[in-house]
């Protein structure tokens, strides 16, 4: 439970950086729509990208793990097609998005 909750924590926080760091990359209207984003990452990270990540398991060894970006890009704009106010220009936005948010996990953590 306590990492569902660092884990929305660390989306909230990474849609703030992100969205006050480079007010291009996306739009966010409210931060309901911020919390919904996180909690439908949430669930997305935990039902889908498992099934994903054993699927491209090979792919994954032979790119040495780069491919794990190309995938959380992907449910990124996963989320942002399903979240009506979560808006995210392009796919390179989107890795920019899922590295800031590694970043952010990385360091919640480390304080856990």
């Amino acid at each position: 439970m306590n990492y569902v909750i660092i884990r929305t924590i660390a989306i909230l926080i990474a849609s703030y950086v992100t969205h006050v760091g480079v007010p291009i990359v996306f739009s966010l209207q409210t931060g309901w729509i911020a919390l919904l984003v996180a909690l439908l990452l949430a669930v997305i990270n935990h039902t889908i990208k498992p099934i994903i990540d054993i699927v491209t398991m090979p792919i994954n060894f032979f790119t040495l793990g780069f491919f794990s970006l190309v995938i959380n890009g992907l449910i990124i704009l996963l989320a942002s097609y399903t979240v009506s106010g979560f808006i995210i220009p392009s796919f390179l936005m989107a890795v920019y998005f899922s590295i800031v948010l590694s970043i952010l996990n990385w360091v919640l953590h480390i304080f856990e």
